[in-house]
């Protein structure tokens, strides 16, 4: 995947979106089996989320769902891509997932929007905006190279790979899905990714402390 040429209205088209399948109680139900599927892995959810304004199902922003007790830094996870039935963005080599991401910034409360935290938290929230609404449109994979549109200009660029820590799986229930990292790295990083594939650049990240982390305010590895 080399750039998301257009903003996909971080929504399925209109004429694309069903009638609801599923009761409340099943959603709620859901929700229940995909929390915990997903704090098997990233450990237990911050008891706060961040609530888009306008729902993701209608085009609005995706909300934010944060784990603090994984890694060093804060976690940040998608719960709106699987519905009850586990369908959702188109199946990659693996199957269908839900979108993870990372930064080595502690959780922050704080509404004050100039904060390190608030400025990536908003940016991955924007990137888990277009991934996941590409997602419905588009085969994407783990290892594979993508460019999303930027507010600031210059296209952000991104890394996927299929984020598994200690080898658990991500499970809704009985149902095996996985997790998908959105990682951004410098545009160097993204095309030595491309030339010699993005298991070496993860290498070099992660020799270099910086994987899985979407942090840059860093040195490039290459």
């Amino acid at each position: 995947m080399s750039f998301l040429k257009r903003f996909f209205g971080g929504k399925k088209k209109e004429e694309e979106m069903p009638v609801p399948a599923f009761t409340d109680e099943q959603y709620e139900k859901d929700y229940e089996l995909k929390k915990q599927g997903l704090e098997h892995i990233l450990g237990e959810m911050y008891g706060i989320v961040g609530h888009a304004v306008i729902p993701f199902e209608v085009g609005g922003a995706m909300d934010m769902y944060y784990f603090t007790r994984h890694i060093p830094g804060t976690g940040f996870a998608t719960m709106e891509l699987l519905d009850p039935a586990g369908d959702g963005p188109i199946p990659n080599r693996l199957g269908t997932y839900e979108l993870v991401a990372f930064t080595k910034e502690p959780y922050n409360a704080a509404s004050d929007s100039t904060t390190e935290f608030n400025k990536i938290e908003r940016r991955i929230c924007g990137i888990f905006t277009l991934v996941g609404s590409y997602s419905f449109q588009a085969l994407l994979n783990p290892n594979e190279t993508c460019e999303v549109p930027s507010k600031e200009g210059e296209n952000k660029c991104l890394v996927f790979d299929h984020y598994q820590p200690d080898g658990k799986e991500f499970c809704i229930g009985s149902r095996k899905h996985h997790l998908l990292l959105c990682l951004e790295v410098f545009r160097s990083e993204m095309e030595f990714a491309r030339e010699n594939g993005s298991p070496a650049l993860f290498a070099k990240l992660k020799e270099a402390g910086h994987y899985p982390y979407s942090d840059l305010n860093r040195a490039a590895v290459v």
